[in-house]
């Protein structure tokens, strides 16, 4: 792990690499929430492992491929991440991130709504100048599923390519 001298600076290409790694934890999350599998492809390299305990353990694409067969089952999904640390050597990395995962299903006449808090251990390399998941070890922290009444504002955004952020050019 590197560290930093009181007073001196950090040097600007370990900045641009937390924040490129960063971008990709974030762009996970979009993926998962708009169910988007080649954005969510792109986070993972190649031969990338994915180990969620007791749901799934596969390659990364594997993951990605199962999530949103799951995620296409639920009314809505929002994916929240904080708290991101990151350890850099040179190109690797190791990084850990804690999530909130709020899902909502519909269950007979029912709307019932899940959340998960955890945890993502990532390992990552840069290859041909792209940071992406060589393994992710998730950590489940706890979780809660309760039956939800909606209020009376509808949601306005959707689980697919026609949300509108694709319409104004978000990465």
């Amino acid at each position: 792990m590197q560290t930093v001298e009181k007073g001196s600076a950090i040097p600007l290409q370990q900045i641009a690499d937390r924040m490129s790694i960063t971008e990709v934890i974030y762009k996970y999350c979009r993926a998962m929430d708009r169910i988007d599998a080649e954005l969510g492809y792109s986070v993972w390299h190649e031969d990338s492992e994915a180990d969620y305990g007791a749901i799934f353990r596969g390659s990364g694409r594997g993951f990605i491929d199962w999530v949103c067969g799951v995620h296409r089952t639920m009314v809505s999904l929002s994916h929240r991440v904080s708290n991101v640390l990151i350890s850099l050597e040179g190109d690797r990395a190791v990084s850990e991130s804690s999530i909130i995962a709020t899902l909502r299903r519909q269950d007979g006449g029912r709307l019932l709504q899940t959340m998960a808090w955890g945890r993502y251990l990532d390992h990552w390399s840069r290859r041909g100048g792209r940071w992406a998941i060589d393994r992710r070890l998730y950590l489940h922290d706890f979780d809660e599923v309760r039956e939800i009444t909606e209020t009376a504002m509808p949601g306005t955004g959707r689980n697919d390519h026609e949300d509108p952020s694709y319409r104004v050019r978000v990465p």
